[in-house]
């Protein structure tokens, strides 16, 4: 039988129930669900429990039940020989994603553009600044770098936008385009095009004015380019198949 442990606190009669630590499926969950918002697996890449345990340093139970809530959020899939896949690239999820990502970080952004504070301005800028010094060369320690400082510019902006529904949303949605955007990375650096920060610049001046038009438009010019950029990688392939 569990004995519940209460404290009394003061004359108030207040009573204080004991904290529970995370779990450790909370922890695992947390650790692979950041891996894949990073970029850090492949569209395509296939893993197993046994391979993800091990790199975690744990059992395979709360692997297999943090794997079980991300295929639900159809960030990861099962496939028949019980082995988990990141849903490779195809041009029907690139244009969902994306489709889908415009509506909801779009709104996103201009719900922002008024609530704006010189704070938040500054930590923008600041993101900015890191920027410069990174150079896109396909070393993977930059790569991450980079797709660090992406998210954190990105969720910067949608923290304030003052709706809790859409938070969520658009953390699911990063989860799911997350292996997509590191690729596109890599591309850009294979193509030796150089992963310019404009669009990001763009969005801070329009947020700092408060101009949430600016603002929606620089946005969607930025997270369109990696998508549009593995369309056509992928629509090449297509042709020379």
């Amino acid at each position: 039988m569990i004995r519940e442990v209460r404290m009394a606190v003061g004359e108030s009669g207040l009573t204080l129930a004991p904290v529970g630590r995370e779990s450790v499926q909370d922890r695992v969950y947390s650790e692979l669900r950041r891996a894949l918002i990073s970029g850090l697996f492949a569209p395509g890449q296939v893993v197993t429990i046994r391979q993800l345990s091990d790199a975690l340093m744990t059992s395979t139970m709360p692997v297999r039940d943090a794997l079980g809530r991300l295929i639900s959020e159809r960030a990861l899939e099962a496939l028949p020989n019980r082995s988990i896949r990141v849903p490779p690239m195809t041009l029907e999820r690139i244009d969902d994603l994306l489709r889908t990502r415009v509506l909801i970080e779009g709104e996103a952004i201009a719900l922002a553009a008024p609530r704006m504070t010189p704070a938040v301005i500054a930590t923008l800028r600041g993101y900015m600044e890191q920027w410069q010094v990174l150079r896109l060369d396909g070393d993977p320690a930059t790569v991450e770098q980079e797709a660090a400082l992406n998210q954190a510019f990105h969720f910067e902006i949608y923290n304030a936008c003052g709706s809790p529904v859409l938070i969520p949303m658009i953390e699911s949605l990063w989860l799911q385009s997350g292996p997509c955007t590191r690729a596109a990375i890599f591309a850009f650096s294979e193509a030796g095009e150089s992963d310019s920060a404009h669009f990001h610049h763009n969005m801070v001046e329009a947020l700092a004015k408060g101009d949430a038009t600016a603002a929606r438009a620089a946005l969607i010019a930025d997270i369109s380019r990696p998508f549009a950029f593995l369309r056509k990688k992928l629509l090449s392939k297509e042709i020379a198949a």
